[in-house]
């Protein structure tokens, strides 16, 4: 066991968040995930574990948390940088100390060994193989390439080591912050919304480093497609009651409703069964014969261990199905070289949408996605080029800023002044569809959270009733039920959508098309999704070596609609498929003989470590022990290679 709460409660003034609630950390490289909708407590369970919040105590009642050899616990709210003056790579290296001075203590102790004597040669090979054992295990023999492949990941330069700490952003300083977290190996990480604007390919990466984490992990996460590659155990907090399901987060949705419907079934079936004994009891308990019977069925309902209906599943979310109030013509949307930037050109993008095309736009931060977006609705001035909306269209437009809007107004002050001729019960009919309800209209927007703020937001994009809408992050500051309520809306609107977003398993239920802008051009992926991840070779994030079109990019050629894109033929696709498959193969089989070759080198070695006449050679038995190390090292990397090329 690495860390366990027994009933714990917390509570903020007379607001239960949690209670009666059992959390565990049972084995190292547990990947555990927190759920719940927004407010539910799970940032706040976050803080128990890290310490930052004590247990609220009950009376007569016994609560306790425990961990078992003191773990040390990452939090990344509790990382700061005290020194600003400090290069980021002075900063970083703070983390590093412990392990670079266990190899300064390795490397002494081969030159001790050499010269001690019987028993203290015994205690110091002891010592030895400890550390040697800790050295490797904390990633000793490879940090300075995790240190260099977290930078670039997370989309600084090598050459950004030398800058002083007070020359970044925020923003900047918060991923640096993220960086040491992560290189300061906790035994317990803990995570919260650790993919809020990371882009795609960062949050791949992340994933994959995840994964192969040694130690525990508990994050807090809206991204479905993220728990579902990494966790192993889902704790979900609902009604203030915290319950746990093993598996990933698809492991999760299935056994949730299993288990509502068993009880369910069950709590039914009880009823009919003490319904059925109540009557049989009343229809005989006045007869002298019958006496012993009835006496016996009363026992039988007394005695009965009771089935509680289940608590009906909180899906509870905004609704905000309408139609356009105007149709557009076919042509929605066409772009011809148009080149989108500020100071310099960021992306050069052609193309030609149609109505009732979903467009996702995808790539990078800082390549271009938003100022896209910004320059399609006039907020910034294009660079160069053309581009044109159709007949009709009337545009909805949501900024990622919204989410930041403010105001001293109430909620429903700021509604009913945007639209002054509804009356009062049309605008709170307008807020109750956002989940606006009773005393919550008279909220200050101010003090509204994130997620609230954008569903104020959007009640107010969709009472205008658009044809086209245009959505920079919409799903940020949602939890998961808003996540899919947006998507089955979007899937049903009879309008265009176009819109930016890193939320993969998002893109992957809307999107009808994929536009990607990266460095070296702008490609678009006209068949959605999968047709994306086909192209890319394999996960669709990074790493993909197929070709993609160029039609987006450059030259004057219109990318191909969708009516047009959907004339290739269906042999042509599973040729394609077919050779990406023998790729996949192929990489496979290298790797797989690279592991048999390391594993057969590492036995080796180790056969030659056990032999007798090295006994007293320390020397010796260092360098094997080093090459040993080297090539499990080694093995663990193309391991970890190996489980993501045949998990895809």
């Amino acid at each position: 066991m690495i860390y366990q709460m027994s009933n714990g409660r917390v509570m903020f003034a007379a607001d239960t968040v949690f209670e009666h609630a059992d959390f565990e950390i049972r084995n190292k490289g547990d990947k555990i995930a927190v759920i719940g909708r927004n407010g539910a407590g799970k940032t706040t369970l976050l803080k128990v574990i890290a310490g930052e919040i004590g247990l609220t105590p009950v009376d007569g009642e016994y609560q306790s948390i425990t961990a078992p050899g003191n773990p040390t616990i990452g939090y990344l709210r509790q990382i700061s940088f005290d020194d600003l003056s400090l290069t980021l790579d002075q900063e970083i290296r703070k983390v590093f100390a412990s392990i670079i001075e266990e190899k300064r203590r390795i490397d002494e102790l081969v030159i001790l060994m050499e010269k001690a004597p019987g028993d203290e040669a015994q205690r110091l090979a002891a010592e030895y193989s400890s550390l040697m054992e800790d050295f490797r295990d904390r990633g000793g023999y490879y940090y300075e390439k995790e240190y260099d492949a977290m930078l670039v990941s997370f989309g600084f330069s090598l050459e950004d080591r030398t800058r002083k700490l007070s020359e970044f952003s925020g923003g900047q300083l918060t991923k640096l912050a993220f960086i040491k977290l992560l290189l300061s190996k906790p035994d317990i990480l803990l995570l919260d919304e650790p993919t809020n604007h990371l882009d795609m390919s960062t949050i791949e990466w992340l994933e994959g480093y995840l994964k192969n984490y040694s130690r525990s992990l508990v994050i807090v996460s809206h991204d479905r497609m993220f728990l579902d590659r990494i966790v192993n155990v889902v704790y979900e907090i609902t009604y203030g009651v915290v319950t746990r399901f093993n598996g990933n987060y698809t492991d999760y949705i299935r056994q949730k409703k299993e288990r509502y419907e068993k009880q369910l079934k069950d709590h039914i079936a009880q009823q009919k069964e003490i319904k059925r004994l109540t009557e049989l009891v009343e229809r005989f308990k006045n007869k002298p014969s019958k006496v012993a019977m009835t006496r016996s069925k009363l026992k039988q309902i007394e005695h009965m261990e009771l089935v509680a209906r289940p608590a009906e599943l909180d899906t509870k979310s905004f609704h905000a199905a309408f139609e356009p109030k105007a149709q557009t013509g076919k042509d929605v949307l066409y772009a011809k070289d148009l080149v989108v930037g500020y100071d310099r050109p960021l992306a050069t993008v052609n193309l030609d949408v149609k109505k009732g095309e979903r467009l996702a736009v995808i790539g990078d931060n800082g390549i271009g996605k938003s100022t896209l977006l910004k320059t399609l609705v006039g907020e910034v001035k294009k660079l160069s080029g053309e581009f044109r909306f159709g007949v009709n269209v009337e545009i909805g437009y949501f900024d990622q800023r919204m989410a930041q809007y403010s105001s001293d107004k109430t909620v429903f002050d700021d509604f009913h002044d945007t639209y002054p001729n509804l009356t009062n019960t049309q605008v709170r009919d307008r807020l109750g569809a956002f989940l606006f309800t009773q005393d919550e209209v008279f909220k200050e927007v101010s003090m509204l959270s994130g997620g609230e703020r954008v569903r104020l937001c959007l009640a107010k994009i969709f009472y205008e009733r658009p044809n086209v809408l245009i959505l920079d992050e919409p799903t940020n500051h949602m939890d998961m039920i808003g996540k899919e309520t947006l998507e089955a809306m979007l899937a049903g609107f009879e309008g265009t959508v176009i819109f930016v977003s890193h939320d993969r398993y998002f893109v992957s239920k809307v999107a009808t098309q994929i536009l990607e802008i990266e460095g070296d051009g702008v490609r678009l992926y006209p068949f959605g999704w999968d047709h994306y991840l086909e192209k890319r070779g394999g996960s669709g994030v990074t790493g993909g070596t197929a070709p993609a079109e160029k039609g987006a990019n450059g030259g004057g050629k219109r990318p191909p609609s969708v009516q047009e894109a959907q004339e290739i033929t269906q042999s042509q696709a599973d040729r394609l498929a077919a050779k990406e498959e023998e790729k996949k193969a192929r990489r496979i089989r290298k790797l797989e003989e690279k592991i048999e070759e390391l594993e057969k080198k590492i036995e080796d070695l180790k056969e030659e470590l056990c032999k007798p006449e090295h006994a007293s050679e320390y020397e010796k038995l260092g360098s094997i022990q080093s090459m040993i190390d080297d090539a499990e090292a080694e093995l663990l990397e193309i391991m970890g290679v190996w489980e993501e090329e045949t998990s895809r």
